[in-house]
């Protein structure tokens, strides 16, 4: 497997893609992801045609144990973010 695109690379490569300059598509990223981030905040979830769903989780508290010491502990409810892949994904990607 080759290296991961930086963020700057991946920025230019989708100016390239759509015939606009770095600093507009670095804008629309970064609006994109803030609408995102809103819509799950709101709604719980997001789709995103072609990619997946970000949907937002409540996981309950339960108990764990430290890995160090094996002394049991609690582990506290929280919310999570959780990533589903859409199928043309895994079929485009597989």
């Amino acid at each position: 497997m080759g290296k991961a695109l930086t963020k700057s690379q991946f920025m230019q490569a989708v100016a390239d893609a759509n015939n606009i300059s770095k600093k507009e598509a670095t804008e629309f990223m970064d609006k994109l992801v803030n609408l995102v981030y809103s819509e799950v905040r709101t709604n719980g979830e997001v789709n995103l045609p072609g990619l997946g769903k970000l949907v937002k989780k409540d996981r309950a508290a339960r108990m764990g144990r430290n890995p160090a010491t094996g002394e049991q502990i609690q582990i506290p409810a929280k919310t999570v973010v959780k990533f589903r892949v859409a199928k043309a994904a895994k079929d485009a990607i597989l």
